[in-house]
């Protein structure tokens, strides 16, 4: 298989394995604790692990692209914001 059409980079490698680790993380933590911890947050619905994860990466992709768009290519304060709203999605939503 040919993958070189991606530019495959060590950054770009490290993202992919960080979010299947995510991913495979969540699925060994459902295994052990079975039922997701469902609960009523600030978006007053109910929100599975599974779900706050998908905000959370779906939220750290916009606050990437906002960076690279307003201020530029250094991406570590992006990601440290980024960590931090994780945080605050798994505690408050």
């Amino acid at each position: 298989m040919d993958f070189s059409w991606m530019a495959w980079t060590l950054p770009t490698a490290l993202f992919f394995l960080a979010i299947a680790l995510m991913l495979v993380g969540m699925g060994v933590w459902e295994y052990v604790s079975p039922g997701g911890n469902p609960r009523v947050g600030v978006l007053r619905f109910e929100t599975t692990r599974g779900d706050r994860l998908f905000v959370s990466l779906l939220g750290s992709a916009f606050i990437h692209l906002a960076w690279l768009g307003l201020v530029g290519a250094n991406l570590w304060w992006a990601l440290a914001l980024s960590v931090i709203y994780a945080i605050a999605v798994f505690r408050y939503v």
